[in-house]
């Protein structure tokens, strides 16, 4: 979608939530705001920006066709055709978000705007979900779950219990740091466990152990735990 579509269809999803979900409706307006002085060439350039507009207004339209949905018998056949990490999003993670307090968004916002992200960081992510999908396993992405609840992936392996993952290089001297505000996190958004992977990116076949290691875990690790797991 450009730029100036992208503005015309928010304006369009909160006139929808403005009758459906007033917690949509509220974030969306936060959106709209955010960019919508941003003159659409401006935000061409900014495909952080764009990927993350890209996915929200999806993520809105899925959730408007299910809020939709009065019976609740067809509601969770609607969920039920999703996948494992699908349903886990948009049955709980999203709601959370929308209806909870999210601490940290400004500060991510202006961070998306200014394109902080780490190249490499999207590089090696892009291996695991390729990895993940070609073994025919579940996985999820999502900006918002990036930046507001500190998850790099959501996977789900064959016992379908979709798991949050948050990778790191072994080089970060702030890892325990990190570990500490990840953790914090996780708890704040309701998320029951979770997998906190330190990989070192000069090992060879790093990407096959974070799949490994993150499909297993999805399986085996227990309700509240957090773990901290260094290849």
């Amino acid at each position: 979608m450009r730029p100036q579509e992208i503005k015309e269809e928010l304006k369009s999803l909160i006139e929808q939530a403005s009758t459906t979900d007033p917690s949509l409706e509220i974030r969306l307006k936060q959106i709209n705001r955010w960019v919508k002085d941003v003159k659409p060439g401006s935000l061409t350039a900014k495909k952080f920006v764009l990927f993350f507009l890209q996915q929200i207004i999806i993520d809105a339209r899925t959730y408007l066709d299910i809020k939709s949905l009065t019976d609740e018998d067809k509601r969770q056949q609607y969920y039920q055709e999703m996948t494992p990490c699908q349903r886990y999003w948009y049955s709980y993670l999203f709601p959370k978000w929308l209806e909870e307090k999210d601490p940290n968004f400004e500060t991510w916002k202006k961070n998306l705007m200014a394109g902080n992200f780490d190249q490499s960081d999207t590089e090696i992510l892009t291996a695991v979900a390729k990895e993940i999908k070609q073994r025919g396993w579940d996985l999820w992405q999502s900006y918002i779950a990036d930046v507001a609840m500190a998850t790099d992936i959501i996977v789900s392996y064959e016992l379908q219990n979709p798991l949050c993952v948050q990778l790191t290089s072994l080089s970060d001297v702030n890892s325990q740091d990190k570990f500490t505000k990840w953790k914090n996190k996780l708890k704040h958004w309701g998320i029951e466990r979770g997998l906190f992977l330190s990989y070192d990116p000069g090992m060879d076949g790093f990407i096959k152990q974070i799949v490994d290691v993150s499909l297993e875990n999805s399986d085996s690790l227990s309700i509240g735990v957090y773990l901290k797991f260094n290849l």
